[in-house]
């Protein structure tokens, strides 16, 4: 796939004229899957300039190879990033990208990839129902939530079969923020069910609801 990408869509559209240096930047690129994006880090990995990383990171979008996810910054009380996440649009082209082919269950990976599944079903609903205003939010303190759904939806997602309290410390700092219909936890759990006003979801619970648009209520 990313030989035939790199011949078809790159080469033979002269979207660049260093395709070496863009397949260089490609497998750097994919390491900064479900992750705010150092450039200087990337250029210098990816041998390449800075300013050439901003073009190239354009391209992969322009191409559909990854979304850009960007910062929500509405909230009042804490001070937000205002970099994006960045999401290739299939985990297994990251992942073999990337050199990474196995995912295990319960690593940082397996959560990075389950994270990517839900980001780019959101996406998939955006682009062939409906548009949504899709965000995350981090603090410069490292509160987070993975994903804001037209503002007043907060989803963190977590790759677990068990989540605690401390999978929920994101949702509860974004409340104290402002004002949202829905905190959703989503995960691997089998079943449904609330801690406090925080919704813990089944993964496919999450989606049915997403997909038969009933998030909002």
């Amino acid at each position: 796939y990313v030989g035939a990408y790199l011949k078809t869509e790159i080469a033979a559209e002269a979207l660049t004229r260093d395709v070496p240096a863009f397949s260089r930047f490609l497998g750097v690129a994919a390491l900064c899957n479900a992750q705010i994006v150092n450039f200087t880090n990337v250029a210098s990995d990816a041998q390449v300039k800075r300013t050439t990383v901003y073009e190239y990171f354009e391209i992969l979008k322009d191409t559909l190879l990854l979304r850009e996810l960007p910062a929500f910054r509405k909230g009042t009380k804490r001070k937000p990033v205002c970099s994006s996440k960045y999401y290739f649009f299939d985990i297994g082209v990251a992942r073999q990208l990337q050199g990474r082919v196995a995912v295990t269950p319960g690593t940082a990976e397996y959560g990075d990839a389950f994270e990517t599944f839900i980001i780019n079903e959101a996406f998939a609903f955006s682009d062939y129902v409906r548009p949504l205003s899709l965000s995350f939010w981090r603090t410069t303190t490292q509160c987070e939530v993975d994903l804001i759904i037209d503002d007043h939806i907060a989803v963190e997602i977590k790759g677990k079969q068990q989540v605690g309290s401390d999978d929920l410390k994101g949702l509860k700092a974004i409340a104290e923020e402002r004002s949202f219909k829905r905190l959703i936890c989503v995960s691997l759990e089998k079943r449904p069910r609330k801690i406090g006003k925080i919704e813990v979801l089944p993964y496919q619970e999450f989606l049915g609801m997403l997909w038969a648009e009933k998030l909002s209520g």
